[in-house]
């Protein structure tokens, strides 16, 4: 599955952690916005658990968008970075 990852981290400690977390899983598009590929169910509830055990529940927040192919190939991107390729992984 494609994944998109937003979050909210008010604590500078809590957001390295879990921006070091979300590097194992994907690529970081903006400051506090990361794309995901190829992220299984297994590998999606491992960083989802690793994130949770870093941040505050009352101050912090991380969404998680899973896109679908054909949403994917809807990205429009303007300025710097790139539209991610959807034929370069498979959505389960």
């Amino acid at each position: 599955m494609f994944v998109l990852v937003c979050f909210d981290i008010s604590d500078n400690r809590v957001r390295y952690r879990v921006n070091k977390v979300l590097q194992g899983y994907g690529v970081r598009v903006q400051k506090s916005v990361y794309e995901c590929p190829l992220l299984g169910d297994a590998a999606f509830r491992r960083m989802r658990s690793a994130i949770e055990k870093h941040i505050h529940a009352h101050t912090d927040s991380v969404r998680y968008y899973r896109l679908c192919a054909a949403c994917i190939r809807e990205i429009r991107c303007d300025g710097s970075g790139m539209v991610p390729d959807v034929d370069s992984f498979a959505v389960v």
